[in-house]
């Protein structure tokens, strides 16, 4: 059986023609920079989200140094995170020379402990930033409160969960400032790198704006050290076409979750998703103590796997001028070990599910 990880060329061919025609839109019109469909898409996300500003970017990594560059986030300056993320997570938290700190996470959903972050609070935290890992938010009532307290910003990694929702709104809408990815395999991707930024704050929104293009307020003259920031325009017109089949998307991959979790249930332990909370199931993340051997049962039936992710970030070599030590997040770094994605898109089959879980059991 032929399984795709992220059946990108099935997707492409029932979109076909709208992908096509406005890709060929822009191409008639040659303005690849910041053309109209930039600001189209824009408009289309704050519609899609209900937030108040959406400003397109050019990747996910970048959305997130544009929101902390907005926040006037500093050299030495601490913010809190979770070691169990991509890299880019704080990546760009290094590369503001400002400093990660980490809380541990819960074992059941991933993401960051949201009830320990407070004791890692300094006179120095400027930020929490939690990750909607695979696609589920984090505890944001908590995280929003433990802010208020402390006069700190929040900053949503939400690279993996667009269209996701805690307490009915989606995430977009949360926070001081959310982000996401537009990465191909991302829930709704484009054919390239992109990204975005979500606030509900007019000085952020302008000041992001601005930034992304080398920090310009008009053409040569520069309010701000920006950086080059943009989407590409035939990206956005990419996006443009697939967002109006996105809600779909998203009821069907939830469709495709619960197929998994049916068929899964006894065989390993399957995603749990609280009941404030929807996801955008970016990832299927399933967990076992003996995961060598289901990814050697899967491979050898040609099921694509991936292990999202093998090694903490506290534990990273690039990382170990910070100091940590293997025990330090005992629960991240047994997560790393036992974590196994399967193939997940909105066009799996509950045979193709049915079939995993066979070999699974096996």
């Amino acid at each position: 059986m032929n399984i795709d990880f992220a059946n990108l060329q099935l997707q492409y061919r029932k979109y076909k023609n709208d992908i096509d025609t406005n890709i060929q839109a822009v191409l008639n019109k040659s303005n690849y920079i910041m053309g109209e469909e930039v600001y189209e898409l824009e408009h289309a996300l704050e519609e899609f989200t209900g937030v108040k500003y959406a400003a397109t970017c050019s990747s996910g990594t970048d959305a997130l140094l544009l929101a902390m560059m907005a926040l006037d986030i500093q050299p030495g300056d601490e913010i809190i995170t979770t070691p169990f993320t991509f890299v880019a997570t704080i990546e760009t938290i290094t590369r503001l020379y400002a400093k990660p700190v980490f809380v541990d996470i819960e074992s059941d959903t991933f993401n960051i402990d949201a009830t320990m972050i407070e004791a890692s609070i300094t006179s120095r935290t400027k930020a929490i930033m939690p990750v909607s890992l695979y696609g589920q938010p984090a505890d944001m009532n908590i995280i929003q409160s433990i802010a208020d307290k402390h006069n700190l910003k929040v900053i949503i990694d939400g690279a993996q969960s667009f269209g996701a929702t805690y307490n009915g709104r989606m995430d977009s809408c949360l926070g001081d400032i959310s982000t996401t990815s537009f990465f191909p395999s991302k829930p709704l991707g484009c054919y390239g790198d992109g990204g975005a930024v979500f606030t509900n704050h007019d000085e952020y929104a302008e000041k992001i704006k601005i930034l992304r293009v080398h920090g310009q307020n008009q053409r040569y003259y520069h309010k701000y050290i920006g950086i080059k920031g943009r989407l590409d325009t035939i990206q956005a017109a990419i996006l443009l076409a697939k967002l109006p089949y996105y809600k779909q998307e998203l009821s069907n991959r939830n469709i495709v979750a619960k197929n998994y979790t049916n068929a899964l249930s006894g065989i390993v332990r399957t995603p749990i998703i609280k009941k404030e909370r929807s996801s955008a199931w970016a990832q299927y993340t399933i967990r076992d103590n003996n995961r060598d051997l289901l990814q050697k049962k899967l491979a050898e039936h040609e099921i694509p796997v991936a292990i999202h992710y093998p090694l903490p970030l506290h534990l990273q070599e690039c990382y170990k001028y910070l100091g940590y030590s293997v025990g330090d997040y005992l629960k991240a770094e047994n997560a790393s070990k036992e974590v196994l994605n399967l193939p997940m898109n909105s066009f799996l089959l509950e045979g193709e599910i049915q079939n995993i879980a066979t070999i699974l059991h096996e």
